[in-house]
């Protein structure tokens, strides 16, 4: 029998280079791991112990809401409100999610099908190809370097492309070049989507990773983003809690009622117990890792 749509998939690349990994250490060769960005600090014991505590209570072994509980939604608007100025309802404008890469799958399955054209920048974290490719549409790959104006390649795509792109993805700081941008390059992303009709999605994963004096501004904060933009938030580079993959690391903050309907509809049921944990550390969040860091 032949499978639909993962023919359609290149060869995932973490999963070439941990298993080219395991070989070499079974070889005996001593590796440096400078593949997947996997935190290689254990969770704040704060966070751990908000966990261990939320599962001792039998209200949080039951099925769950697919938005989230409530006060985790209120928690990452408060986020918001405080680190970009950023007002977004938690009732209606923010999500909940077992994942970014889950989040953003899901988010495509809403926004693009067979015929429609995503922009993706070019290199890219594997996902942000996939998922639009999973839903069944084009991705169109927009060459991003740190001597280049992606701006002008981006729009010069989207121009030269037909159909015209429903989507473009972006993600700054960017993985893996480390590409940043400032406040103005989302003004004029926002501005240029409003013209054609485009929806945005902001992988935010290195929100909280900064140095040098330097704040990522979030595409939430350009007035009329709201209208145009998803934006999907992480606690996992900040806070080391990648390995929980769970909806208290990711989130997506989104003014559309199709992510919402799709959430209730395919993820009906997310694990309760590390939410109390999210609401507790996203007070902490500073949007300096080197605060977060050992000394």
């Amino acid at each position: 029998m032949e499978f639909r749509r993962i023919g359609n998939l290149p060869p995932y690349v973490f999963a070439e280079v941990n298993e080219r990994k395991h070989e070499a250490r079974k070889a005996g060769v001593d590796v440096i791991d400078l593949g997947f960005g996997n935190p290689d600090i254990p969770s704040p014991p704060g966070v751990v112990a908000k966990l261990v505590e939320a599962a001792q209570h039998g209200k949080n072994h039951r099925y769950s809401s697919s938005r989230g509980i409530p006060n985790l939604r209120k928690a990452v608007a408060d986020r918001y409100q405080r680190a970009f100025g950023v007002t977004l309802d938690p009732e209606t404008e923010v999500i909940n999610t077992i994942g970014a890469k889950e989040g953003l799958a899901h988010l495509m399955w809403t926004l693009v099908q067979p015929g429609d054209i995503a922009l993706v920048p070019e290199p890219s974290y594997p996902i942000h190809i996939y998922a639009p490719v999973l839903a069944g549409a084009e991705v169109r790959r927009v060459h991003l370097s740190t001597d280049s104006d992606f701006f002008d390649r981006l729009t010069a795509a989207f121009r030269t492309s037909w159909p015209k792109p429903r989507v473009i993805v972006t993600s700054f700081p960017h993985n893996p070049t480390t590409v940043t941008v400032d406040l103005e390059f989302f003004k004029r992303l926002v501005e240029f989507a409003h013209r054609n009709d485009v929806v945005l999605v902001h992988d935010f994963a290195y929100a909280d990773i900064a140095f040098d004096g330097y704040q990522p501004p979030s595409l939430l904060q350009v007035d009329g983003a709201k209208e145009r933009a998803v934006e999907l938030y992480t606690l996992s580079k900040s806070h080391s809690m990648a390995g929980w993959r769970t909806d208290t690391s990711r989130r997506v903050s989104c003014k559309y009622p199709a992510p919402r309907t799709w959430e209730s509809s395919c993820t009906p049921c997310l694990r309760v117990t590390p939410w109390p944990a999210g609401v507790w550390v996203l007070p902490s969040v500073t949007g300096r890792w080197s605060e977060h860091s050992p000394s």
